[in-house]
Order: C-alpha cells, then sequence, then structure tokens
C-alpha cells in the first residue's frame, strides 16, 4: 500500500512539487497559501475541484448547428464549383474555430480554478489521441474535450463507454462505419492495445469478437450525435477474454474492465503521467489495489497518489520535463502575464512539438525526454524571450514567416510585441537589490530549487556586469533563467 508522507516533509518544496504536477505551477505565493494548508487540505483543494465554481465560459460555436442537415443537403445538390466554395469557406471557419479552441483550453488550464481537472483533460487528450487533422469538425473536438472536463476523476468503466460513443472518436478510429457484414477493427484493438490493456494481454481472437460486438455504434453527421444501428449490430454468440455470449459494445467494455491487468495498466499510466517515470511491479500493484478498492473510480486512487510519500521522493521531484503545454502555461502562471493572442499560443505549442487537438498518432505524445531535441530546445530559448519579453521575432518562424518568402510579416515581426513580463509584479524591491538577494528570487519563483553551479555561476557573473539592475537586466536574468536546462524540467 502507498505509504502517506509524513507531515514533517510538507513543506514550501514539496507544496511546489503538487502545484506543479496537479496542476500547472504556480508563484511563491500561491505556494506558501498550499503549504499553510498542510497537505491533507493541500490535496483536498486539487481533488475535490467540483466544489469550486466555474464560471468559464464555453467558445459561443460550441454548441449543435440546427441548420447543420440542410446545409449538407443544399451542399449536395448545388454546382460544383459553389460546391467547392462552400467546403472552402467551412474549411476556413473550422481552421479559425481550432484557433480559438486551443486558446480557450489554453486559458482554462492558465488561469482557470481547477488546475487538475484541466490537467486531467490533458491526460485523456494524450490518452485517447483523437486528431483533427481526420476528424475536420472543431465542434467534435471540442465536445470530445468536454466529455473529458465532465468524466475526468469519475468511473473507468463509465468514461470508457462514454469515449467509445463519442462522435470524435468514432470517425478517428473508423467505428462510425462498422457492420456485422465487415466489423472495423480499428477501435477494438486500439481499445485493448493503447488505451485499457497493453500488448500482450489479448489475443487477435479477442479483437476479432470485440469488434463484432462494437458493431452497429455509429455517428450521425447530421445532427452530429452518436446512433446505434441495430441492423448493423451483429447478434451472435462471440467468445470475448474466454467469456461467451451475445455481447454488445458495452458488453465488451465491462469485460475489458474487470480484467485485472485493466486496474494495472491505467494506474501505471496516470503514475508516469504525475510522477515523471514508470512505477515498480510492487507500486504498480498497490496502485491497482487502490483503484479496485474505490470500484474503478479514479479520484481516490490520485488523492492517494498525491499524499504518498513515494509521490514526494527524491527521484520524482524535479524529474520530469516539462510537456509544451506545461511550459507554456507554467511559464504564464510564474511570470504572472497573460497568454499570448490565440495564433501565437498555437505557434507557441506547434513549434515546441505538441500541436494540442493534432496528436501525432494514435498512441498520442511520447513524453519525457522525446520533448527535447536540438531544435524544441532552441524552440524553447527563443519562446522564453517571447514570453518574458513580448518580443515576436524569435517566433517568425513559428508563425509562417519564411526567410525572403514574406519580407512584410517579417518587418511586422521585427517591430510587433505582445507585452512581456512586470518585473515590479515578479521581484520586490528588496529582492532586486542586489546580485545577492536577486538570484535566490529566481531560484524560488522559477525552480523551487538551487541552480546548477555552472548556470548559477553565468548567472552571477551577467548581474555583476551591470551598474544598475533596471527593469530591462531583471527581465534578462529571468530569460535567462527560463533558457537553463534546470527549468526545463519540473
Amino acid at each position: 500500500m502507498l505509504r502517506n508522507l509524513a507531515a514533517g516533509r510538507w513543506n514550501f518544496e514539496t507544496a511546489a512539487h503538487l502545484l506543479n504536477r496537479a496542476g500547472f505551477g504556480g508563484p511563491p505565493a500561491e505556494i506558501e497559501r498550499l503549504a499553510g494548508l498542510g497537505l491533507e487540505k493541500a490535496v483536498a483543494h486539487f481533488v475535490e475541484y467540483e466544489s469550486i465554481p466555474d464560471t468559464s465560459e464555453n467558445p459561443e460555436w460550441a454548441q449543435p448547428d440546427p441548420d447543420r442537415a440542410e446545409k449538407l443537403r443544399s451542399a449536395r445538390s448545388a454546382p460544383e464549383q459553389e460546391r467547392r466554395e462552400m467546403l472552402r469557406a467551412y474549411q476556413q471557419t473550422e481552421r479559425q474555430h481550432m484557433v480559438e479552441l486551443r486558446r480557450w483550453w489554453l486559458q482554462r488550464m492558465a488561469s482557470g480554478p481547477r488546475p487538475l481537472q484541466e490537467k486531467m483533460v490533458l491526460f485523456w487528450h494524450g490518452h485517447f489521441a483523437t486528431s483533427m487533422e481526420k476528424v475536420r469538425d472543431a465542434y467534435l473536438m471540442w465536445r470530445q474535450n468536454d466529455l473529458f472536463r465532465r468524466l475526468a476523476t469519475g468511473d473507468w468503466q463509465q468514461l470508457l463507454v462514454a469515449v467509445a460513443k463519442d462522435p470524435a472518436m468514432l470517425i478517428w478510429l473508423d467505428q462510425a462505419q462498422s457492420r456485422k457484414e465487415h466489423p472495423n477493427e480499428n477501435f477494438a484493438r486500439e481499445v485493448m492495445e493503447l488505451f485499457a490493456l497493453g500488448i500482450g494481454h489479448y489475443t487477435e481472437k479477442d479483437v476479432t469478437e470485440a469488434a463484432r460486438a462494437l458493431t452497429g455504434w455509429s455517428y450521425s453527421r447530421p445532427t452530429q450525435e452518436f446512433i446505434e444501428r441495430p441492423f448493423w449490430h451483429d447478434r451472435g454468440q462471440k467468445v470475448i477474454f474466454g467469456h461467451e455470449g451475445n455481447f454488445n459494445g458495452e458488453d465488451f467494455l465491462e469485460l475489458l474492465v474487470a480484467r485485472p491487468q485493466a486496474a494495472r495498466f491505467i494506474t501505471a499510466k496516470l503514475w508516469k503521467f504525475f510522477a515523471g517515470a514508470g512505477p515498480s511491479d510492487e507500486l504498480v500493484t498497490s496502485l491497482a489495489a487502490e483503484f479496485r478498492n474505490a470500484d474503478n473510480n479514479f479520484k481516490p486512487l490520485l488523492r492517494s497518489i498525491f499524499s504518498s510519500e513515494e509521490f514526494y521522493s527524491p527521484n520524482v521531484i524535479r524529474n520530469q520535463v516539462k510537456s509544451p503545454v506545461q511550459w507554456l502555461v507554467g511559464s504564464v502562471r510564474l511570470l504572472e502575464r497573460n497568454l499570448p493572442p490565440p495564433m501565437v499560443c498555437v505557434g507557441l505549442t506547434r513549434n515546441l512539438g505538441q500541436d494540442l487537438f493534432a496528436p501525432p498518432n494514435v498512441k498520442g505524445w511520447d513524453g519525457g525526454l522525446s520533448w527535447i531535441t536540438t531544435s524544441t530546445l532552441l524552440a524553447r530559448y527563443n519562446e522564453a524571450a517571447t514570453l518574458v519579453l513580448g518580443d515576436l521575432a524569435p517566433m517568425a518562424g513559428a508563425l509562417g514567416y519564411r526567410p525572403n518568402a514574406r519580407p512584410n510579416l517579417e518587418r511586422r515581426l521585427q517591430n510587433a510585441r505582445i507585452g512581456g513580463a512586470d518585473p515590479e509584479r515578479l521581484f520586490t524591491e528588496a529582492e532586486r537589490a542586489s546580485t545577492d538577494t536577486l538570484v535566490p528570487a529566481l531560484e524560488r519563483r522559477f525552480l523551487h530549487a538551487k541552480l546548477k553551479p555552472q548556470q548559477e555561476k553565468g548567472l552571477r557573473d551577467y548581474l555583476d556586469q551591470q551598474t544598475e539592475l533596471t527593469d530591462d537586466i531583471v527581465l534578462n536574468a529571468v530569460r535567462l533563467i527560463k533558457a537553463t536546462p534546470d527549468y526545463q524540467v519540473t
């Protein structure tokens, strides 16, 4: 079983760790408030988020289109040229909606009242990786995102059934076209391999029989809703995981969740997401037992994880590479500044290797050290200048500029500003008095730990060369600390 963290170990460092992992980080004042609550209340602050009002508004277009069926009929009967123009207009609208959707979600992460809920939505988005590249409907992508939010920490089987019937998933894995004459195996395979069991814990016979059980689960394009088509469903006997019966989709998912491996698989993946490294077999056994004892509900498991000694061990704290989203949202929160405009947000995360609503494949993003390459590390350094100084020039490539191709854009970017950080908001006058007071303040705010000796020496050398710690010098020091290897982990 997981061991509770000793009361004496709850302090600024462990509170910062909880804020970074259960949320997206925050400034020292927020960490001090958490530390003052004590471990139990601090964990409850994240896990019991339903008690916190959320007044965030959805995008105005995030609702079914009542005229959709008529528009589809009109498009089918229109002359070819007119149909092409209608398609171009639709695609342009969808692209704009996706820009807005990405910014909307990032805003929820950066300033919403329920950080763990949004962190879980991010986990489920990577777990049930679904891409706009194939779905091509911003409303359906928002709807799936909202599904993850509503069921984020609830019942495992309920979530699996909801995802299986989700229109975006039905399109993404071709389940919408699966019928008894030709069962499509994509979802049946991926739900076992990637979502609930892992490779080696099912047979090809299980895949084919599960695909038969799922036939008839489809999607109505005019209404944008899940629809069950009884005449498409295979009503014959099936054998799944050694059990025989006239199973349907829900029966199959119930059998799936009942497998002992299902609890081990999903709890291990959750641990890795929050702790940064894969758990030992012994720890997986404890996590799976906690999960089963909670009737396959995630909230009690998360409470146990965030309260455990194992979660605050030295090999877990500050040992996780920040994902691009964590890097951007965490930076905004630490700098106490607003998110950049929508197109800049899209360019920032895409440039770092994590384009929300467009994962690279059905496995999602690999995470960990894969986030750090020569190009993405350079992009992090450049984007630090954008966020700290408000300078868009380093973002030229990410925003579409190519040398000698768009000179007008280059000129605009060279002069564009999005607003930088406010040094008076970040540091007190006393903290800005000298190098000896500013360096610890920088470490406390941005790292929650001391810099490595080489990085600290470089920062001190830069500050000691200055005759006065002006606002520009302080912001450059912030940019430098965000460009250190230390800042890329949390």
